[in-house]
C-alpha cells in the first residue's frame, strides 16, 4: 500500500461523462464515473457526496478542458466553491493530457499518441503527445477531421473525436474513449498545475462589435 499521503479530489465533468476519484499518495481510495451526456450538474455534487462522505481532501484538481462548454464550466465552479468552503488549494489539467497519460500506461509500448475529442461546428480538439518524458508535441489545436488526420501522422488516436479522425484518415488504429478522473495517478504532476479557468481550445463564436 501506498503511505500517506495529500488526500485529492479529482473532478472530471469536460465530456460526457460525470467522473471524481479520491486519490491518496497516488492510489485510489474510492471513484465514480457515469456517462450523463448533459447531466453533469445534477450529478456532480451527490457523486462528491458519495465519494467524501462526512471528510474533506486536502487539495482539489479539476479538468479545465477543453471540451464541452456547459461540463468544463460545471466542473469549474464546483471546484472553486468546494475550495472556497474547504479552504483547500484547486489547480487544474488538461483533459487531453488525462487521455493520454492513461493511454501510455495502458500501453507502455507507444511512444506518441494523439488525443481527438468532440468539438464545436464539427471540430476536434487535437493535440499529439509524446511518453518518454510525457510531454506536449504540439499545441492544442481545434480542427476539422480531415486537418487533424494530417496532424495525427501515423499515431494511434485517442479520444471521443477517434472515430473521425481515424475515418478521415482511412485507419483503425485507436479507440473512442472519455476522460476518467481516476487516471489523474497516471498524470505527472507538471501537468495538474493549471490555474482553475476555462481551456475552451477555440475562439468564441461571439464577436464583440467594432
Amino acid at each position: 500500500m501506498p503511505a500517506a499521503g495529500p488526500r485529492t479530489l479529482v473532478i472530471e465533468t469536460a465530456t460526457g461523462a460525470c467522473s471524481v476519484a479520491l486519490i491518496d499518495a497516488g492510489g485510489i481510495v474510492a471513484a465514480r464515473h457515469e456517462v450523463v451526456g448533459r447531466g453533469h450538474a445534477e450529478r456532480l455534487v451527490p457523486m462528491i457526496g458519495e465519494l467524501l462522505g462526512d471528510g474533506r481532501p486536502d487539495r482539489i484538481l479539476v479538468d479545465c478542458g477543453p471540451g464541452s462548454f456547459t461540463g468544463v464550466r460545471v466542473g469549474l465552479a464546483a471546484a472553486r466553491a468546494l475550495a472556497f468552503g474547504w479552504q483547500v488549494p484547486v489547480l487544474g489539467y488538461s483533459s487531453l493530457a488525462l487521455i493520454a497519460a492513461a493511454v501510455f500506461a495502458e500501453h507502455p509500448d507507444r511512444a506518441t499518441v494523439t488525443i481527438a475529442i468532440t468539438g464545436g461546428h464539427g471540430e476536434l480538439f487535437v493535440q499529439r503527445f509524446t511518453a518518454a518524458p510525457f510531454a506536449e508535441l504540439a499545441p492544442l489545436a481545434s480542427l476539422l477531421p480531415a486537418d487533424a488526420a494530417s496532424l495525427s501522422a501515423t499515431d494511434p488516436v485517442h479520444g471521443s473525436g477517434a472515430p473521425a479522425l481515424l475515418a478521415a484518415r482511412g485507419d483503425t488504429d485507436g479507440d473512442d474513449r472519455l476522460p476518467v478522473a481516476a487516471d489523474l495517478r497516471h498524470l505527472p504532476s507538471a501537468f495538474a498545475t493549471l490555474p482553475p479557468q476555462p481551456l475552451y481550445g477555440r475562439a468564441p463564436d461571439a464577436k464583440l462589435p467594432a
